[in-house]
């Protein structure tokens, strides 16, 4: 009994309570990036040379004679027409200078644009327009495409057809197939696939067919391989001529857009702006992948009155980024401005062309022909 008096005589007292102080909220976690949107679907790629024909570790004439039989083997051609044909080709350094030097990989885009849209470009659509109403606007009616759209590609690619090209395209497939390695898987499948179109279309003459130093023809400027795939007879008289007739050159412009993924009054661009402090975004690639929302966190709107997609929830953009005359410009490319840029992958060719056919369509209108 002691011993407990003992004990609570000595307690000491308790201590004095202590404030808590509640720890800070910690941030919400950041939102997950929205996912992708699936890629605009595209045709099979078209076929490259093996190595036995591009390895230029192998001398120049073996790959000669293994071009010969793949292209044999692949397109069913006598080999001794396609000997026949290369030997009497000719490599051309001028060629090479010219393809490894492009104009736009050392303009930025304030010069790159007014190389096409200049009052001469612009003036000769609005009169290629008119003069090609009837022709155009029925492709129009058929494909989808505008026709502003087709007049401004051939405005670009050969000035309204009066530029298509000076040197003969065996001339340019066979120097880059043979003499320009980083490239000639491609160049040597177009050079193969040029002797299987003379087979399908016979009114094609091999030895004077003229073009573009990447051997591109025609006022639309079409690959041989592009032309086998994609060209139509527009006007059905059992060929297509991509030369210099103005039907089947419409009709295969168009239908090269619509095989690649044309939206039918679908918008092309929106001019945009970048919120201050907000920093400049390049995403991989020109697919119209991004969602407009996660564009928006990024700092990437577009403009007041400029178009957007008819469904942006499963319709995208990309980003394009360009030095203009007043400054830094920012874009948004959709699904039709990705189109435009399998015909020429550059992001300022493609611009070009929407500005060149946005010009001749207001134009062509206030001339009296309505788009």
């Amino acid at each position: 009994m002691s011993v407990s008096l003992v004990a609570c005589a000595t307690q000491t007292p308790p201590p004095k309570p202590v404030a808590v102080v509640a720890a800070p909220e910690a941030p919400p976690p950041p939102a997950p990036p929205l996912a992708l949107l699936p890629k605009v679907p595209q045709p099979q790629e078209r076929p490259v040379a093996p190595p036995a024909v591009t390895d230029p570790a192998i001398p120049r004439e073996q790959r000669i004679a293994a071009f010969v039989d793949y292209t044999a083997t692949t397109y069913d051609i006598d080999p001794q027409r396609i000997r026949d044909t290369l030997a009497q080709a000719e490599y051309k350094q001028s060629i090479i200078d010219a393809i490894t030097r492009p104009a736009e990989a050392v303009k930025p885009w304030r010069d790159y644009r007014t190389i096409f849209m200049t009052p001469a470009r612009i003036d000769g659509g609005i009169a290629f327009y008119r003069d090609n109403r009837e022709p155009l606007e029925r492709v129009a009616a058929q494909t989808g495409v505008p026709a502003e759209y087709i007049v401004a590609i051939i405005g670009v690619e050969t000035f309204y057809g009066r530029n298509t090209g000076s040197y003969r395209v065996l001339d340019a497939l066979y120097t880059l197939a043979f003499d320009h390695p980083k490239r000639a898987p491609f160049f040597a499948g177009e050079l193969a696939q040029m002797f299987a179109l003379a087979k399908e279309e016979p009114q094609l003459d091999l030895l004077a067919l003229k073009g573009s130093y990447a051997g591109a023809m025609g006022m639309g400027q079409f690959m041989p391989s592009s032309y086998r795939l994609w060209a139509k007879d527009g006007d059905r008289d059992g060929r297509r001529d991509l030369l210099t007739h103005k039907p089947d050159v419409f009709a295969s412009i168009a239908n090269y857009f619509v095989v690649h993924g044309w939206q039918a009054d679908g918008p092309v661009v929106a001019r945009a702006t970048l919120d201050a402090g907000a920093a400049e975004f390049v995403p991989e690639n020109l697919e119209p992948a991004q969602p407009l929302p996660a564009l928006a966190a990024r700092g990437y709107r577009p403009q007041a009155g400029e178009p957007t997609p008819r469904d942006p929830a499963t319709e995208g953009a990309t980003v394009v980024n360009l030095d203009g005359a007043a400054g830094r410009e920012y874009w948004l490319g959709y699904r039709n401005y990705y189109v435009i840029t399998r015909y020429n992958r550059s992001p300022m060719y493609a611009l070009a062309v929407h500005q060149l056919a946005s010009a001749i369509r207001a134009g062509a209108a206030s001339n009296g022909a309505q788009p």
